[in-house]
């Protein structure tokens, strides 16, 4: 199987500019932009992220093009103007950027640039005159983006956002001439502004450069993932903890798993189509969320840290007693899950179990708890609880801490202090 090949059975090209086996077929210098409007990435950039690292493993070059200078201005969005950021927010979220891609490239080498290093003390005049004078105002106001803004009241379009298209031409213009980038990779939101890269490197230099744009992947509603969506999922570790990134992962429908599979992991794809059968057999086992969320959180915060969301998860959710766990793994638990405090005291005479799950949230009220009890949907320790007075003592927290458990998915962990 070619890469070209690879790349359409997983999925990842939805446009390209030339056939794909045509632009891949000789040795390429590939550049992706990134514009550091925040100081992580999220699982939407990392897609394309992995895209170009498989682009860079089968031997192609790798240029990353940190929008240093396009950041302090962001590209048009459908509502409303991006929040102009300052010089030195930028400069800190570049630097986040760089580390952050540098640990998920591993040993894929590629170079790392910044266009504030060229756009910062680009001249105006000679601006308009070789790269403006390539772009027209009629094709510029069809773009979807651009017409919807001038189509609805009361959301005008600055020249500020007006511009974006140009930069982002003179982008890849600069890179094709310093470095020989000769292939630009996006998303497919991004087609229309990187084929402007493409016509004016040709109309500048008579040389044919390509481009190829990939699907946009969206979470199990069909949204784009981002912050401007509210379902950001981050690759830092501080913003998404390495637990929660797992959780989401492991959580994923079945419908978006074989998807998500070929898009953010390197199994081959007669792996995947082994896994996904053995998942239609015994769905209820999740072997493909699991191997999913396993492979995705070592590509974004290595091995051990993977290891410790997994064994947190399965004492959390699965069959694994909190007294196996590692002290790390524990620590993360504890850290993760909704938590009650109760002192000696507390369980010397006797807490209420009602009152814990309210305080913990598993339930609304006494009464909804003591429905729950009589119900069977409460276990303390894996042991079903049917008494709706039912208190809690010492001895129920043998190690300092005790799960209670609501159905599959609502857990609380009790505490000690």
């Amino acid at each position: 199987m070619t890469l070209a090949e690879e790349l359409k059975g997983r999925g990842l090209i939805e446009y390209a500019s030339a056939e794909p086996e045509r632009i891949l077929a000789e040795p390429r210098t590939a550049y992706l932009g990134i514009d550091p409007t925040a100081d992580s990435m999220q699982v939407g950039n990392l897609a394309v992220v992995l895209l170009m690292k498989r682009l860079g493993d089968a031997g192609h070059k790798l240029v990353f093009l940190v929008g240093g200078a396009t950041g302090q201005i962001g590209d048009p969005k459908e509502k409303g103007e991006r929040v102009l950021l300052d010089e030195k927010t930028v400069a800190a979220n570049t630097r986040a950027l760089k580390s952050q891609l540098k640990k998920i490239l591993g040993r894929t080498l590629f170079k790392m640039v910044d266009n504030a290093d060229w756009l910062t003390n680009a001249k105006l005049l000679p601006f308009l005159r070789d790269v403006g004078k390539h772009f027209t105002v009629n094709e510029l106001v069809k773009r979807d983006i651009i017409k919807k803004r001038l189509d609805t009241p009361d959301e005008s379009i600055s020249y500020t956002e007006f511009t974006y298209a140009l930069l982002q031409g003179l982008d890849y213009l600069t890179l094709h001439e310093k470095y020989g980038v000769n292939l630009q990779v996006g998303g497919s939101d991004q087609w229309t502004n990187i084929l402007s890269g493409v016509d004016l490197v040709r109309k500048r230099t008579g040389e044919p450069v390509y481009a190829l744009g990939m699907p946009l992947v969206t979470d199990a509603a069909g949204k784009k993932f981002g912050k401007s969506e509210g379902n950001a999922v981050w690759l830092d570790s501080k913003k998404t903890s390495p637990f929660k990134f797992y959780q989401f992962w492991i959580n994923l429908p079945d419908a978006n798993v074989e998807h998500y599979l070929k898009v953010y992991t390197f199994l081959p794809l007669n792996e995947i189509e082994a896994l996904m059968e053995l998942h239609r057999r015994n769905p209820g086992e999740r072997q493909a969320q699991k191997t999913l969320a396993r492979l995705v959180t070592e590509i974004v915060h290595g091995p051990a840290a993977t290891a410790q969301a997994a064994a947190a998860t399965d004492a959390l959710f699965g069959a694994t007693p909190f007294s196996e766990l590692s002290r790390e793994a524990l620590a993360v638990a504890l850290a993760e899950a909704p938590s009650v405090t109760l002192s000696k005291k507390d369980l010397k005479d006797g807490y209420p179990l009602a009152e814990a799950l309210v305080a913990g949230g598993l339930a609304s009220s006494k009464s909804d708890a003591r429905r729950l009890v009589a119900g069977k949907a409460i276990t303390l320790s894996g042991l079903s609880l049917t008494d709706p007075e039912q208190e809690l003592h010492f001895g129920d927290l043998p190690h300092g801490y005790a799960l209670i458990r609501k159905g599959r998915q609502g857990v609380l962990v009790l505490v000690l202090k």
